[in-house]
């Protein structure tokens, strides 16, 4: 278990520890009145925790406090570890980028991409190119989700069963097969869509390779860097530290609600979304992100490789909101690129909260977050566990790290 503690002063590495203790106020006020259960924020430079701060519960009911050692479904920041095991598979010469993915999923042969109408009545053509590897990196495949309601596509996504993403009982390869018969958004590599790509990278990994997925990142991955508490199940000793998830219920307050199933393995590996961390675990991550692709002598990427990931991927360097981005989320992608499977920032003038240029980082579903601004030598975690309605809190934790960083690191 990689737990996690203070190891500096904030003074010692740049910091302002009264900054930092507004941090902690702002989010603690959000416990006290009853918009979070608890969270558990960490700030470190230089790869050395400078502030880390656990208050309120990991589950309420049953009175139990947040600690350093609790773990929390991660979602989406799920998918940056699928990112470091795809570029693996690239620097290992099994994959390259410009595959198209149909050589390795070939019902992904002769995509399709819609034209227009809804319903039995919608019209399609043939893409011009094929999916490939870096378009599922990018999410500019033309893939959807299904809970989106912004277009045609998106309700056929639902009338096939996927409205968590899934058929109901499938497993990887069936489901991927399902999101293979439905037509794309638009065409490859033109546009940018949040969507199930990373869950085809799951699969991708798993064809290329020949391991099951959680097989994959727990042989090549998780344990080389000693992550022993993250993983897409629970060990029976590991149950009684996982945080209770709650969903905001329309007065604000929060309520428990049912997640990915983690107790036993389940039968649907989410590339996407299906992992469990603890913020000792995930620091580690962090580290390996922010010093290149090693952590403590183990190297699983080249700093070369883990540049590419970490900056810009769209075409001509355009930002978020110029290609393609969802009405829904313009204002926030404002500022904002896309690596592989990490926003990055391109321009800190435009972005929703202070930022160095160069940051890049993403979110979870139940709220949480992390951020690693390399020109700053930081790495930054936040982790609670409500899925939000109104709730946002992001641009906050953002401009209070970033006033608490007052020189370079000692």
């Amino acid at each position: 278990m990689a737990q996690l503690r203070q190891e500096v002063a904030p003074q010692d590495v740049g910091l302002d520890a009264k900054a930092l203790d507004r941090l902690d106020q702002h989010a603690a006020g959000l416990v006290d009145e009853g918009r979070l259960p608890g969270f558990l924020v960490s700030v470190a430079r230089g790869g050395r925790v400078a502030h880390l701060t656990a208050y309120g519960h990991r589950d309420l009911a049953a009175g139990l406090p947040v600690e350093t050692d609790t773990l929390w479904r991660i979602y989406s920041m799920t998918k940056p570890v699928t990112a470091v095991a795809v570029l693996m598979l690239v620097e290992e010469g099994l994959l390259a980028l410009d595959d198209p993915i149909d050589r390795y999923l070939p019902e992904f042969a002769n995509p399709r991409v819609y034209v227009s109408g809804s319903g039995d009545d919608v019209r399609t053509r043939p893409a011009a190119g094929p999916i490939r590897v870096r378009h599922l990196l990018t999410h500019t495949a033309g893939l959807t989700f299904a809970f989106y309601h912004d277009h045609p596509v998106d309700a056929l996504y639902r009338a096939a069963g996927l409205e968590s993403s899934v058929p109901s009982g499938a497993d990887l390869a069936e489901t991927i097969a399902v999101y293979a018969s439905l037509p794309l958004q638009f065409e490859p590599g033109t546009q940018w869509n949040y969507s199930v790509a990373t869950n085809v990278l799951g699969r991708l990994i798993e064809v290329v390779s020949g391991r099951p997925l959680d097989a994959f990142f727990a042989e090549r991955i998780l344990g080389p860097l000693g992550m022993t508490d993250t993983g897409f199940h629970l060990t029976p000793e590991q149950e009684p530290r996982l945080a209770e998830l709650y969903g905001e219920t329309e007065d604000g307050g929060i309520t428990p609600v049912p997640g990915l199933p983690v107790r036993g393995r389940p039968r649907f590996l989410s590339a996407s979304g299906g992992l469990v961390s603890s913020a000792g675990d995930y620091h580690r991550f962090m580290e390996l992100l922010r010093r290149g692709g090693e952590l403590d002598g183990v190297r699983l990427l080249s700093p070369a490789t883990l540049a590419l990931m970490t900056r810009n991927q769209l075409p001509g360097d355009a930002v978020l909101r110029a290609f393609g981005a969802p009405a829904h989320q313009e204002r926030a992608n404002d500022g904002l690129g896309f690596g592989f499977n990490v926003s990055v920032v391109t321009d800190p003038a435009r972005t929703l909260a202070p930022s160095a240029p160069g940051t890049f980082g993403w979110t979870g579903v139940a709220t949480t977050a992390f951020w690693v601004a390399a020109a700053l030598d930081l790495t930054v975690q936040f982790m609670t566990q409500v899925r939000p309605r109104t709730l946002k809190i992001f641009p906050d934790l953002r401009r209070l790290v970033h006033e608490a960083v007052v020189a370079p690191v000692g």
